[in-house]
């Protein structure tokens, strides 16, 4: 009980201190953990693993909320994630396929006008996956408080690649010769054909389960951003631990490079 009321005097402390300074715009998180998590519970069915890690998205949100930061993009399943053992790769889908759905209908979704896409190669993942996720990009359409990216199939040498790719096919069409398009590849030209598009680069971007790499997420947009290592497995991450990032972020000078 003891232990409690001093974590809530301790949370409330850092959320005073973090609202007193500017808040990262947009925020990425590589959801990282969640076998481990639940190898410290004794859970061994893959759905249910998983579905741990889907829930505290609520959370997330609304800590995101609190602090009026206006982009999230969580980073839930690699283009390597694929290869996995069959029944592992099928309890991360059912819960992205659980989820989507239900932020179809989710009432602080539609309350807080968050808009839902995923980014990656979509196409990958099965039919049922794939309409509840466009279904709930439907529904969050015409929103615009808040953007919400699932990062799903996602792999950022892919998804350079592919912009690469797509800003050549775009050059053909139009007739361009091949040195017009060579001449055509800049760095404004492939962000815009990146799978994240045109929303702000990550201010922060937080790694759960105390692993400190970013293995491939957002690669392009990272150069800039910040980064916030935690040691705590995605599915018991905190408000508290949330906060701390966000704190780590306001007491660093950002240089951009210069």
């Amino acid at each position: 009980m003891l232990t409690s009321f001093a974590y809530s005097l301790y949370e409330r402390h850092l959320l005073r201190q973090v609202k007193r300074r500017p808040t990262p715009k947009h925020v990425g998180i590589i959801l990282d953990g969640n076998r481990r998590h639940a190898q410290q519970l004794k859970l061994t069915e893959p759905r249910e693993i998983y579905d741990l890690g889907a829930r505290k998205l609520d959370e997330v949100l609304d800590w995101c909320a609190e602090l009026n930061i206006s982009a999230v993009t969580l980073w839930v399943l690699s283009t390597e994630n694929l290869n996995r053992p069959g029944p592992e790769i099928s309890g991360i889908l059912s819960a992205i396929e659980t989820k989507m759905n239900a932020l179809v209908h989710d009432p602080e979704i539609h309350r807080r006008r968050v808009r839902v896409r995923a980014v990656g190669k979509v196409d990958l993942l099965p039919v049922s996956v794939r309409q509840a996720i466009r279904a709930a990009e439907a529904a969050t359409a015409a929103y615009g408080s808040m953007l919400l990216s699932i990062a799903v199939a996602y792999g950022g040498r892919e998804e350079i690649s592919d912009a690469v790719r797509a800003l050549l096919c775009a050059g053909l069409e139009r007739g361009r010769t091949l040195q017009e398009m060579i001449a055509d590849v800049t760095p404004d030209a492939i962000r815009r054909h990146l799978y994240i598009g045109e929303i702000p680069d990550p201010d922060l971007i937080i790694r759960t389960s105390g692993e400190i790499r970013l293995s491939g997420f957002l690669l392009w947009q990272s150069a800039f951003s910040e980064f916030y290592f935690s040691d705590v497995y995605w599915p018991a991450f905190r408000r508290i631990d949330f906060l701390r990032a966000v704190r780590s972020f306001q007491l660093r000078q950002r240089r951009f490079g210069r």
